[in-house]
């Protein structure tokens, strides 16, 4: 009988992107109106013609977030949460790619 061996995750890199969504969310909070790029990143995303389904599914989420409201505590908020939509945008840090400027 043989045992799989089970791959962990590299803590380092999720660490890394989980850091850039919280400067990013940070930096939505201080300027509402980057709102915009992430919208335009979803759009952006959604008409590639060879998207990865798991990336497609975390750009429609965001948009059901968006179409709820554009308030952006409640946009954090739910970016955040420990739920199956927050854990699907926090994938995919290249949600947020332009609202960060260093």
């Amino acid at each position: 009988m043989t045992y799989r061996v089970k791959r962990q995750k590299n803590k380092e890199c999720d660490s890394r992107g989980l850091q850039f969504i919280h400067a990013a969310l940070e930096e939505l909070k201080a300027n509402p109106d980057k709102l915009d790029i992430i919208k335009n990143n979803c759009n952006v995303f959604k008409q590639q013609p060879f998207l990865k389904k798991g990336l497609l599914l975390a750009v429609e989420r965001f948009e059901w977030v968006f179409e709820v409201d554009d308030n952006i505590d409640r946009i954090v908020a739910q970016v955040l949460a420990d739920d199956y939509i927050g854990k699907r945008i926090r994938r995919y840090p290249l949600l947020f790619k332009g609202v960060v400027s260093d």
